[in-house]
Parts: structure tokens; sequence; C-alpha cells
């Protein structure tokens, strides 16, 4: 499962101290749930320790720990993996400074976080637009220098605030469980390792010469969510049909062009044939700013790759 970030804009309204018990209470209940599927890998990650939360205004958490029925899932939420500040989650060397996200014009770190990492968003549900299984978020990102300005699209992020929406994560939640165990199955923890896997794995993709580099040297972090993005693009070319999906196959995950600036300065590569082809086309992958661009073959049903790493020119 990936690690749950904890909204602090959740945690700054003026309700009622009962009322903030009990929303901690279904909160700490929800994280429960989440742990009971996927007992090795929950994390919580906050803006502060958990012992030292501030669950509301003029209501730290020990209030709640000293409420009715607390004191068994104050126990358990001790017992969870957890990490503080939120950045303590990136990979090193990362900052972001560069991606802000924000909610109906409110920043909030958290939950930018988490759609960074590939985690969930979990908030205390004390206000309606938290009683929710997904959110959307407004990423703003600087661009590069010669594109000037910034780029802001809307993202969603998985989120839970009562055990109900971890119920509609629980397929997510098995997926990432069972992927991390064939994983371990599989033997694959380098991206060396991945690599020599390819042919057999991912029977329509072809990689350009040099990624074959770019793959030995990837991050471990990087290693299962690059096997999962290139599963999903081989199926994906598999599955495709010219008849019904003429402008190409339905990738799996958010695809995008680059800004012309970009495409035309970095985007150039010598194809597997030899000539030089664009290969503007690229999806992301977590953590951090992963970059995988491609361009699709219809011809053979052929996904040829030019880069998997950090955003080019970066």
């Amino acid at each position: 499962m990936p690690q749950l970030f904890l909204n602090e804009t959740s945690c700054e309204t003026t309700a009622d101290p009962d009322r903030v018990n009990r929303a901690m209470t279904e909160l700490v209940r929800a994280i429960v749930a989440v742990a009971r599927v996927d007992r090795p890998g929950t994390v919580l990650v906050a803006r502060e320790p958990v012992n030292a939360l501030r669950l509301a205004k003029d209501h730290p958490i020990a209030k709640w720990v000293g409420s009715p029925g607390a004191k068994e899932l104050w126990q358990r939420l001790l017992l969870m993996q957890t990490k503080y500040p939120h950045e303590d989650a990136y990979p090193d060397g990362e900052t972001f400074s560069d991606v802000a996200y924000s909610h109906a014009g409110v920043p909030v770190t958290g939950l930018g976080a988490a759609h960074l990492m590939g985690g969930a968003g979990v908030s205390l549900p004390l206000e309606p637009c938290w009683d929710t299984d997904r959110i959307t978020l407004e990423r703003e990102e600087l661009l590069d220098e010669e594109d000037g300005g910034s780029a802001i699209t809307a993202v969603e992020v998985p989120h839970a605030a009562t055990r109900e929406h971890v119920n509609a994560h629980l397929p997510w939640i098995r997926e990432e469980t069972e992927a991390a165990l064939r994983d371990d199955l599989t033997g694959i923890r380098t991206g060396a390792e991945l690599w020599e896997r390819c042919p057999d794995l991912f029977p329509h993709l072809r990689f350009l010469p040099h990624v074959e580099a770019q793959m030995r040297e990837l991050k471990q972090y990087w290693v299962h969510p690059v096997r999962k993005r290139l599963a999903e693009m081989d199926r994906a070319a598999q599955l495709w049909q010219a008849d019904t999906d003429p402008d190409g196959p339905q990738w799996g995950s958010l695809v995008t062009p680059e800004h012309a600036t970009r495409k035309r300065d970095l985007c150039r590569f010598t194809d597997l044939d030899g000539t030089e082809q664009y290969f503007d086309t690229h999806l992301r992958f977590t953590p951090g700013a992963g970059r995988l661009h491609f361009r699709f073959l219809k011809g053979n049903r052929r996904v040829h790759i030019a880069h998997i790493g950090h955003k080019l020119g970066a």
C-alpha cells in the first residue's frame, strides 16, 4: 500500500471537542482498516510527530487519547510506521520546490505529497469536502525558463476519512500488496534485474540502446513503479483495437505531450530503424518527477521507449 499522508488542512477547524474526538476515532479506524489488508506496508506520514498532532484549534491529540474508547486505537496508532514531516517521505535529494498543490484555493502540503509519492491522503472528517474517497487538487508546476510561467492542472488523489472510503480502495490496496509480493517471488529488486526480464515480461515494448543504462541505474524506489508502468503499456498495446481506438491504446495512466519548446530541444532521438523521431509523448511515475518518453507504432503494435528517468533537461 502506498503511504498515507495526513491532510493538515483538515486539522485546522474550530469544531467542538466531542465532534473532533469522534472524527479522530473514525479516521484512526479507517487507517487501521488499511493496515489490516496491508500488514507490512502501511506508513502514516504527517506534518509533525503523531504524539504532537493538533487535531483542531486548541485541540491537541492528547485530548482525544483521554476520551472514551480511544486508548486501544491510540496504541494501534503508536505501533504503526510513521514519518514526519511530509517531506521526509521524499526520495533523497528531492525537494519538489517547483510544484505546489491547493484545494479550493488553500495550500495542501499533505495531499500534494500523496500525489507526488503515489500515495493516498487521509483527513479528519470534520468538513463535507473531506467526506469523499477521491479528492481533486490543483497542481501548479513551474515551467522551464524557455517556456516561462507555470502550468496548472487538475489531479486526483485517492483519499479516506472513514472506513467506507477505505472499502472503495480495497481492490487498489490488494493490487498494490499483491504486486509487491509478485516482485518478492520474481526476485526483482534492481533496475538491472528488471532490464534482464524485459523481453519476457513486456513483449510489445522495444527500447532504444541508451535506455538499457537508464534501466540498470534505476534507484530502488523506482524499480516497482517503472515495472508497473511498463506492464500497463505492454498490456495496452496488446489489447489495442484500431477500429475502436484509432488514436492509439488506452495506456492506463495519464499520457501527455511535451510543450513545443521542450519537444524541439529535448525530445528528438534516433529510433531503432536509424531515423530521427520525436518522442515527446510521455507518462509519469512516482515518487518524484519520473518520466517515460515513448512513441507507439500502430503498424506492428509496438511501443518504442526513448527515456526512463528524471524529467528531460532536469
